[in-house]
């Protein structure tokens, strides 16, 4: 009988954890296109209700809103509610409007100036480790040293020295946390105070411009996100330039060795503002439209995910300076619920000059824009090392839900 209650008791701890980690795990906040289904994971017992709203028909019209298309633009406030009785979890659903875009298809480069500076290592200076027992971790973002701001290296250095040797406040983000700690800086053999951390304030690469919302000004760029290169950790950005680029040569890809398309950004000229870096792409402002002779006339509408289909599609790629083509493909597989990351839909490169140039997919192609039936889909994402014809590419639909979502 001790069993039975005990198995009963845990049954209904398991029962309690799974409705606990469901409703902390079910975001708040859902961006939708307009023609989209919605689709929020119900578990049993709970419900989706107006925010306000008690009376039994709106109740049941909105229950059934949930896996059907959604038409009318707009927001929509719901609340998750529990056997109808109590209300667990506010949600808001922004419906945006379909839009058009034009696809680039442009090699472009870009710089990114970090929130902070950004640790990337840890070094002994004059056999002292000032930064032991501080909690500082490599990949952490120094944010400002007694109260004083810390934009970039040279603020760093400036603060530090000027401490004399005297211990210094340090506020630094750990995991998106705010920390503060101290430090005693130490001198070292040139005279200068040091702490034994090296630091990064910048990056810069280059990839392929996605494409250009004319009603907005807004670009998008690469269907992923920077990282950088000592932490592999997304760059925290406070913000950034979009410079032309000017392509070198090609390195053809083969099995266990993916290409690149190397460039110089060197001489580039800055014709837009980056303001986010996402795991989806990099996004921001195209100032200067015609120096890369975007023009309206060749905007398409972006397609939602249920409109892909398996079978023939093109890419836009630069592979020679000032010469973007249509690149054929084929769209093998498409992971219609994928909402985790940007490897969206399973490509594979079906171009005989593509191929022969590139060997498929390489580095600096990532946000190619992909076009099947006149629309826009998507975007190139990544190359498959041990096959270079195939890769991956991320939905349209999540690249626009990304441009428009506010910077944390």
């Amino acid at each position: 009988m001790k069993i039975i209650k005990k198995i009963i008791i845990i049954t209904i701890l398991l029962v309690i954890y799974i409705y606990v980690c469901y409703i902390s795990f079910l975001p708040s906040n859902y961006i939708i296109m307009q023609g989209e289904n919605l689709k929020i994971n119900t578990l049993f017992g709970t419900t989706l209700i107006p925010k306000e709203s008690k009376d039994f028909e709106t109740i049941q019209t909105v229950s059934n809103l949930n896996n059907t298309r959604v038409e009318q633009v707009g927001r929509i406030d719901l609340s998750l509610s529990l056997f109808q009785l109590f209300k667990v979890k506010d949600l808001s659903v922004n419906v945006i409007p379909k839009t058009s875009v034009v696809p680039i298809g442009k090699a472009i480069g870009m710089k990114l100036y970090t929130d902070g500076v950004l640790v990337v290592g840890m070094s002994e200076i004059e056999g002292k480790r000032p930064y032991e027992n501080t909690g500082i971790q490599e990949g952490d973002r120094i944010i400002q040293i007694n109260e004083n701001s810390i934009s970039n290296t040279s603020d760093l250095m400036k603060e530090v020295n000027n401490s004399q040797g005297s211990k210094i406040h340090i506020k630094y983000i750990h995991e998106e946390e705010t920390v503060t700690t101290s430090m005693k800086p130490v001198k070292s053999g040139d005279n200068e105070y040091k702490l034994g951390l090296w630091v990064r304030d910048a990056a810069a690469g280059v990839g392929t411009l996605t494409f250009y919302e004319p009603s907005t000004g807004m670009f998008a760029t690469l269907g992923h996100g920077i990282l950088d290169v000592d932490t592999s950790d997304l760059i925290k950005i406070a913000n950034g330039e979009l410079v032309t680029t000017n392509i070198l040569n090609i390195e053809k890809g083969r099995k266990g060795n993916p290409g690149e398309i190397r460039g110089t950004i060197e001489s580039g000229y800055t014709i837009g503002r980056i303001t986010k870096n996402t795991p989806f792409g990099v996004y921001g402002i195209l100032d200067t439209p015609s120096y890369i002779s975007v023009s309206s006339n060749d905007a398409m509408e972006v397609a939602s995910r249920e409109e892909i289909r398996t079978g023939p599609a093109q890419i836009i790629c630069e592979l020679e300076n000032g010469k973007r083509e249509y690149y054929t493909i084929e769209i093998q597989k498409i992971f219609t619920g994928n909402n985790e990351d940007n490897k969206s839909m399973l490509l594979k490169v079906t171009d005989e000059k593509l191929l022969e140039k590139t060997g498929g997919i390489i580095q600096g192609m990532s946000g190619a824009p992909i076009i099947q039936d006149g629309k826009f889909v998507g975007a190139v994402t990544h190359v498959l090392v041990n096959d270079p014809t195939a890769g991956y590419g991320v939905f349209a639909d999540i690249m626009l839900k990304q441009m428009r979502q506010v910077n944390n």
